[in-house]
């Protein structure tokens, strides 16, 4: 990713970000609504498991412009995802769910632009976790 997309998905994280459990509620709506049998998946606290997720988003957007910085954290919470059940097609299918909370959450500041470098940046970290999850093979 350049300078350029590293800066429009920081912004518009610190947008959404302050938005807290609505923002992780739309995502998990979206997430259900795009495969219903993935909730089964998330068996514990739904208010820690949001939080939990936002906390690993603001990790890795915010360390965007060094990626090198998280990726030991990254590879470790992939293999822990393998315990979870999640699989590589999953990876996509959570990667849609984003893009759509993202949509729903910036409304007409979700540019085509922006789309394109929270692709990139999604494409980046699923390409790790998988990676460190499933050595390639996802």
């Amino acid at each position: 990713m350049d300078a350029h997309a590293v800066a429009m998905v920081q912004r518009s994280f610190e947008k959404v970000a302050p938005l807290g459990d609505k923002v992780t509620e739309i995502f998990y709506g979206e997430l259900f609504a795009i495969d219903p049998s993935l909730r089964p998946m998330f068996k514990g606290d739904m208010a820690e498991q949001r939080r939990m997720l936002l906390s690993a988003l603001a990790m890795v957007v915010r360390s965007l412009h060094a990626p090198q910085t998280i990726l030991e954290p990254v590879k470790a919470m992939a293999k822990r995802h393998v315990g979870y059940g999640v699989k590589p097609d999953h990876y996509a299918l959570v990667g849609s769910a984003l893009l759509r909370t993202l949509e729903k959450g910036l409304g007409d500041e979700f540019t085509p632009q922006l789309r394109e470098a929270w692709t990139g940046a999604y494409g980046m970290l699923a390409g790790v976790m998988k990676e460190a999850a499933y050595g390639g093979s996802g």
